[in-house]
């Protein structure tokens, strides 16, 4: 294959002050209305909290392709290129090989129909179809909406917790927080001052009660106050302590029994600067509490190696429901696929 050195001139780093502006246009139809995205609140707000892992993995990527000759060698070196990024090495494999296969069946003309093949197979690999909580929640036929919130120690649950009640509160929804993190005395202070600066009401007992007591009180003051929504906050735990992971198991009993059904959300917590580590602990709290329904995926901005999120999704099959980037109430968004990919891409 030819290489053709002009099809990369639409790169900045590489364009001279006169050179003319060209836009390439795609040869699929997965991104024909990506622009139309821009405005897209998730792809708005977002922009700026990756943006030490878009420019990074962004530059690396244009900068890869444009040194590198479409050869059998390339796809080596594209692998080594996503194990740097975290893909982690099931998905890199995955990912070249599908690619490789491709170009062994001279099913691409030049490199960027090899660019765009590799921004298109990213986007099947996290795009789910899930339902648009704004829609969702318009119909809630059974109250409260429990969620349940779980991961290790440190990874900010408390936090999002207060971002992930506010969310709701911004969208109609009346909601309570409760404080079933009671081996932390300053885990209770924390989603006190938050439900007071936050103005949601937040159920707790004092220091050292038995978790499994608060949330059962908690959702009997839900039901009691009509409350749309139920936020549940439990303690750290590490992946590998049985004792701590039976507890959380007891937890979700205790809400089947109460409400005769699991928690309509159980939400893992992860720390993206973490990288695979993230992958361990998915892995074994998805074998102890298999109902996990989605991700919530922190300190994004923090990393320059976002392929932790589609080795995550891949691997597990769990989508990436919220990205909670910073300390601001307000830093907390749904997860759009299609914003993502053009973020990382742009």
């Amino acid at each position: 294959m030819k290489k053709n050195n002009s099809l990369f001139s639409w790169f900045n780093i590489f364009k001279k002050k006169n050179s003319s502006k060209k836009q390439l246009k795609e040869n699929t139809q997965l991104y024909n209305n990506e622009n139309n995205i821009k405005n897209n609140s998730f792809f708005s707000k977002i922009k700026q909290k990756i943006e030490n892992t878009k420019n990074h993995f962004s530059f690396k990527i244009h900068q890869f392709f444009f040194k590198n000759k479409i050869d059998d060698n390339f796809f080596k070196k594209l692998e080594e290129k996503l194990l740097i990024f975290d893909f982690g090495v099931h998905t890199s494999k995955e990912i070249v090989n599908y690619l490789f296969k491709k170009y062994k069946n001279n099913q691409f003309k030049d490199e960027k129909d090899v660019y765009y093949e590799l921004k298109n197979y990213l986007f099947s690999i996290i795009n789910f179809d899930n339902i648009n909580q704004k829609q969702f929640l318009k119909n809630i036929y059974k109250k409260p909406y429990i969620i349940l919130l779980i991961g290790v120690n440190g990874v900010g649950k408390t936090t999002i917790a207060a971002k992930l009640a506010n969310f709701y509160k911004k969208l109609g929804k009346s909601v309570v927080l409760s404080a079933s993190d009671t081996f932390r005395f300053a885990a209770i202070e924390q989603i006190k001052l938050w439900g007071n600066k936050i103005s949601i009401p937040v159920f707790t007992k004092k220091y050292g009660t038995d978790p499994s007591s608060v949330i059962f009180d908690s959702i009997e003051f839900s039901i009691l106050n009509n409350s749309d929504v139920l936020i549940i906050d439990t303690a750290g735990r590490l992946h590998n302590k049985i004792n701590l992971i039976k507890e959380l198991q007891k937890n979700i009993q205790v809400i089947n029994k109460k409400v005769c059904s699991n928690p309509n959300e159980i939400l893992l917590v992860l720390d993206a600067c973490n990288g695979q580590n993230s992958i361990i602990q998915t892995k074994l709290f998805s074998e102890k509490i298999n109902k996990i329904t989605g991700i919530v995926l922190t300190k994004l901005d923090g990393t320059a190696k976002g392929g932790i999120i589609f080795s995550i999704v891949r691997n597990f099959s769990i989508p990436i429901q919220y990205i909670g980037n910073g300390e601001k109430i307000q830093d907390f968004y749904e997860f759009n696929a299609k914003s993502f990919i053009k973020n990382m891409f742009s």
